[in-house]
């Protein structure tokens, strides 16, 4: 599918070693996946039982291997416990642009882990994979993500209305992006956002 995701590489934040998930995670993603307050913030459905979280690892690990999948696991550099994921949802290559899409554990909301990763995936995308936008949609009632998609530079773009059909309904989508000259200029200015 995308050349520029063969080979997906670990990087590293403050907090986090960034990883491809394997199927040891699999405890770790059902403890978040099964959380309605975690599940009711993203498009998939809770995961009701382990063998829910086994279907979704496996097939990231097979979008590993096919070069489809560019999916980070969020661990925890003082526990070693995964808490979370992001990934490029989608990349059109011939376009340079992508969607970052991410979830993390309740218990860490609220200590800027999300807006850390996010800045690295971001810095990667511009610096390794030289996109020109990266973009990130969410539920219009998802605040918490919305503010890290502002933290990290991007800038509302609007509502996309009834853009995703999830859980029964269509929902509204906030839609938030970064392009790589806004990038530079925060970067150049050694700014951690462009806030």
């Amino acid at each position: 599918m995308n050349t520029i995701m063969k080979g997906l590489p670990n990087l590293e934040t403050e907090h986090f070693h960034l990883r491809k998930i394997n199927t040891d995670d699999i405890p770790a993603i059902f403890d978040y996946g099964s959380n309605p307050n975690v599940s009711k913030q993203v498009s998939w459905e809770t995961h009701q039982t382990v063998a829910d979280t086994r279907v979704f690892v496996d097939m990231i690990v097979e979008g590993y291997e096919q070069g489809t999948k560019a999916l980070w696991g969020m661990e925890l550099k003082s526990t070693g416990k995964l808490v979370g994921t992001i990934d490029f949802v989608t990349i059109q290559e011939r376009h340079g642009n992508a969607e970052i899409g991410y979830v993390l554990s309740e218990e860490c909301w609220g200590k800027g882990y999300m807006t850390e990763a996010a800045r690295r995936i971001i810095t990667y995308g511009f610096e390794e994979l030289q996109l020109e936008r990266i973009q990130a949609r969410c539920f219009i009632e998802n605040e918490g993500s919305a503010r890290v998609m502002e933290k990290v530079g991007m800038l509302f773009e609007g509502t996309m209305r009834s853009a995703m059909f999830a859980k029964g309904k269509f929902h509204d989508l906030k839609m938030f992006a970064i392009v790589s000259e806004d990038y530079l200029k925060c970067r150049n200015n050694k700014r951690q956002s462009c806030e």
